[in-house]
């Protein structure tokens, strides 16, 4: 196995441990709070902030670290992040009310940036003719990290208690720290400070700055669209089931069944995106997505949101890799991190407006609402890519 390949299945467990601890306290995050002694009529809004929390935080570090890994190398920053998210993830076990579990949410995300890392690693060692195949690999590590992350969360609150959760979180993160120190490999070369392209000059060589943004959002509108039913499921599966003695387990399961079709789906669209074009699986992807969403607002048990949410999985699964794929043949050499850092920062200000969305149309209509909501942003997600890739969606290869 050549060194890139080994980079990569390192960089997979890395990323999946990754988005699990991302990911994890979405099912039990409103009885946390519960427990924390917050209000009941509050309940929802400070779950909504402290998941949208970590993500905003990611968005505003997220080019600082891009600026500094295309200074001092991609495995630095990995480790540092690995760092950093053990102690984050492993301190929220202690937090004695709801205002310290906020400021643990936010340092966990200041201290995030092992994903876009090890994606500007991988994108800059594999061959090209290979970079669809082995991003789309990639992704599937944060996309089954994020998506079975609740299950995982759910379970082992269930079975250990939900801040014993953060204590297995954290030995998971420590286990990635030491993987990615023993077995990754970069051959880079630090740059001074000095010598760095500037951050405008690196945006004035991407050689499609329109596909780019659009990109961009893609991004923001694919993770608004995950997180908007955060706040709201475990009730919603409520009002679905009635109430019965394993609704966190329901809700957990609900979430992660997407991550079976994703992971199974990406690194084969990503092979197709090689092959015909990553833009147009991204508007397939897209596409299927908006027919996913817009049912979930009318199902009537648990089990159906579950095959809905079991199908947006390999929409899911066809959007990253082919975002990911695209971003690397726009982005020059020596801003390869930055780029993905700027995208990264859309993804979590996704993270950030999907929670919020998702309470905020919660509170003022009802549950079903907040799907035909993210329905609409998709909507006009592929109106966007649609013009974007115009002169290349309808060309043959």
């Amino acid at each position: 196995m050549i060194a890139w390949k080994k980079n990569l299945a390192v960089a997979w467990v890395g990323c999946f441990f990754t988005g699990v601890s991302f990911s994890l306290v979405m099912p039990f995050i409103p009885v946390f709070v519960e427990q924390l002694g917050v209000a009941t009529n509050r309940v929802e809004f400070y779950s909504g902030l402290a998941i949208s929390v970590t993500a905003f935080a990611a968005a505003i570090i997220s080019p600082v670290w891009g600026s500094l890994a295309d200074r001092k190398g991609r495995k630095l920053m990995m480790i540092r992040a690995a760092v950093g998210m053990t102690f984050a993830m492993g301190s929220l076990a202690f937090v004695p009310n709801v205002y310290w579990l906020l400021v643990m949410r936010f340092l966990n995300g200041i201290l995030s940036g092992y994903i876009p890392n090890a994606t500007a690693m991988i994108a800059s060692q594999a061959p090209k003719e290979e970079s669809g195949w082995a991003l789309g690999t990639l992704a599937t590590g944060s996309i089954a990290g994020n998506l079975i992350g609740p299950l995982i969360g759910g379970a082992l609150a269930q079975w250990f208690g939900i801040r014993n959760v953060f204590v297995i979180t954290g030995i998971l993160l420590l286990i990635t720290t030491i993987l990615t120190i023993v077995f990754v490999k970069e051959d880079f070369k630090p740059v001074e400070k000095k010598d760095v392209l500037p951050t405008k000059a690196v945006f004035a060589k991407v050689s499609n700055m329109p596909m780019m943004i659009g990109l961009f959002v893609t991004t923001l509108v694919l993770q608004l669209g995950i997180n908007s039913i955060s706040p709201i499921l475990t009730l919603y599966v409520r009002q679905l089931a009635g109430n019965t003695s394993n609704t966190l387990f329901i809700s957990g399961m609900i979430v992660s069944v997407a991550g079976i079709s994703a992971v199974a789906s990406s690194p084969i669209l990503g092979r197709i995106g090689d092959r015909i074009g990553s833009q147009k699986v991204l508007v397939l992807g897209l596409i299927f997505s908006m027919l996913c969403y817009f049912p979930m607002a009318f199902v009537t048990s648990p089990f159906q949101l579950g095959v809905l949410r079991f199908l947006l999985g390999f929409s899911t699964g066809a959007l990253m890799p082919s975002i990911n794929t695209l971003l690397g043949k726009l982005a020059p050499e020596e801003g390869v991190s930055r780029i993905y850092s700027f995208n990264v920062m859309f993804q979590n200000f996704g993270q950030v407006l999907g929670p919020l969305v998702g309470s905020t149309v919660a509170q003022a209509f009802n549950y079903s609402a907040v799907f035909i909501v993210t329905a609409a942003f998709v909507m006009f997600n592929i109106c966007l890519s649609v013009v974007n890739f115009r002169k290349t969606l309808f060309k043959r290869n």
